[in-house]
């Protein structure tokens, strides 16, 4: 499985607590699995992105960015239909960073508050204006980096608390959950994404027999048979709740031919979906 181990594979120091660099590139990728060893908060400049982690995936245009947890994640980036480019900063911070920011401010977690492995924010003026200090900031010599960027990070971090609230930020700072926990996220919130296996167990930190078996255990039946169950009846909902058509729904929960679904269809149902549907 290749996978891209960020900072790292940027040529950056994992052990640097916060550090900037500015991303370009004249290729798309589609669902790149990337392995966040810090945070990071994806700055987009041209292009669009789509991250999926135990959330379903969020996709920013360039008037929006993005703070990501350090995790395992799905990663696709698409070029600007105007440059065929894509650009972003990426500022990278790690859990140190973040825990002395809070001891300083005096921000405490709250543990009743649900945690965001991905956060969108749309730009304002005083974040495209970040954006531009920490595209210069980038350019300067490592030293010199070093020394801003503990000023930069912390004014951006006061500036989103200020704008979205303590509350919101003390959420995002919370702990990771524990593996089972992540497991049991990433299957419920994926259920209708149609990843694969490999997609799934890494994104719950497992290899795929680990994440088959820990399958197993919890839902008492195999991956290909639960999610099946749950593809037919989000048709079902479609089809009574929604008044869609048969036609359309077949491949919105991942069938590629009609027939296929029609026979899954009446075998779990016991009728055609047009018959479950008209009764």
């Amino acid at each position: 499985m290749d996978i891209n181990y960020l900072p790292k594979s940027l040529n950056l120091d994992d052990n640097l607590d916060i550090q900037v660099f500015a991303y370009n590139t004249s290729k798309s990728s589609t669902k790149q699995k990337i392995s966040l060893t810090q945070n990071v908060i994806s700055f987009l400049v041209e292009g669009a992105k789509e991250v999926t982690s135990e959330n379903t995936p969020i996709h920013i245009e360039n008037s929006s960015f993005l703070i990501i947890k350090k995790d395992h994640c799905l990663m696709t980036e698409k070029l600007s239909s105007s440059e065929a480019n894509y650009r972003s900063i990426l500022l990278f911070f790690s859990d140190e960073a973040i825990s002395q920011f809070m001891k300083k401010h005096n921000i405490f977690k709250k543990k009743k508050e649900q945690s965001h492995s991905v956060t969108p924010i749309d730009y304002d003026n005083y974040t495209n204006a970040i954006v531009k200090s920490l595209l210069e900031i980038s350019k300067l010599t490592m030293g010199t980096q070093k020394k801003m960027l503990q000023v930069k990070f912390e004014e951006l971090i006061l500036y989103l608390i200020n704008t979205k609230g303590a509350e919101y930020m003390s959420s995002f700072f919370m702990d990771n959950a524990t593996i089972t926990n992540k497991f049991i996220s990433v299957v419920e919130r994926n259920k209708l994404n149609k990843l694969s296996l490999k997609e799934l167990s890494f994104l719950s930190f497992m290899s795929i027999s680990s994440f088959k078996r820990a399958f197993s255990n919890h839902f008492s039946e195999s991956p290909s048979k639960w999610f099946l169950d749950r593809r037919l009846e989000h048709s079902a909902y479609l089809l009574l709740q929604k008044k869609q058509r048969v036609s359309d729904v077949y491949n919105e929960v991942g069938y590629k031919t009609l027939s296929s679904f029609i026979q899954a269809f009446k075998a779990k149902y016991g009728v055609t979906p047009k018959q479950y549907k008209r009764d």
